[in-house]
């Protein structure tokens, strides 16, 4: 085998492109690194670091009820989200109902009459019943809405439970704030 430096370098015929070029600097020792990494654990104004972790908190809080991307869990980001929330909350739907009749429902159990407890019981089983096909039209249609919208191979998975869920919590509960009004979401707008 003969030591040739054109037999050894790259196909482009390149020997130059194994040169490294230097970092400019020498290598930081161990525990140089390790003190520009170390920062106390608790402040030194410890008043100052409340205020300013209480200042952040709020303004998190508040950007996650405005619905602000930076701020929402990963589970309420995107556009797909976006889309079903406010297809959600621009309609009526019986889970904005649901802890209200369970009030009422507790309520009547203090009534002794037999009457009164058989119409609860059926009335609450009638209520749940229609619940479910309540949720399951809200999912098949806000699935079909975002297939229409995104193109029915880039729906996200999850998102006819996720419709479902919001609608089950009453509207001035639901966490990002709605931004559309009852009766004004446009599919097509958007």
């Amino acid at each position: 085998m003969s030591k040739d430096p054109q037999a050894t370098s790259d196909p482009a015929g390149s020997t130059e492109s194994h040169k490294s070029v230097g970092k400019g600097h020498p290598t930081p020792k161990r525990r140089e690194a390790e003190a520009l990494n170390r920062r106390p654990l608790i402040a030194n104004d410890r008043a100052e670091a409340k205020r300013r972790a209480r200042a952040e908190r709020e303004k998190a809080r508040i950007g996650m009820a405005a619905g602000d991307e930076r701020y929402l869990p990963a589970k309420e980001r995107g556009p797909q989200k976006r889309f079903v929330r406010d297809y959600v909350d621009g309609r009526w739907s019986l889970g904005e109902f649901m802890l209200p009749v369970m009030i009422v429902v507790i309520v009547l159990t203090f009534v002794p009459s037999t009457i009164v407890i058989a119409t609860y019981t059926f009335g609450l089983w009638a209520f749940v019943a229609a619940l479910i096909v309540d949720s399951l039209l809200i999912s098949r249609k806000a699935k079909r809405l975002a297939a229409e919208r995104f193109g029915s191979e880039n729906v996200e998975r999850g998102l006819g439970l996720y419709a479902s869920m919001r609608a089950l919590q009453m509207r001035g509960m639901r966490i990002p704030k709605p931004q559309v009004k009852r009766g004004e979401f446009d599919p097509n707008q958007r």
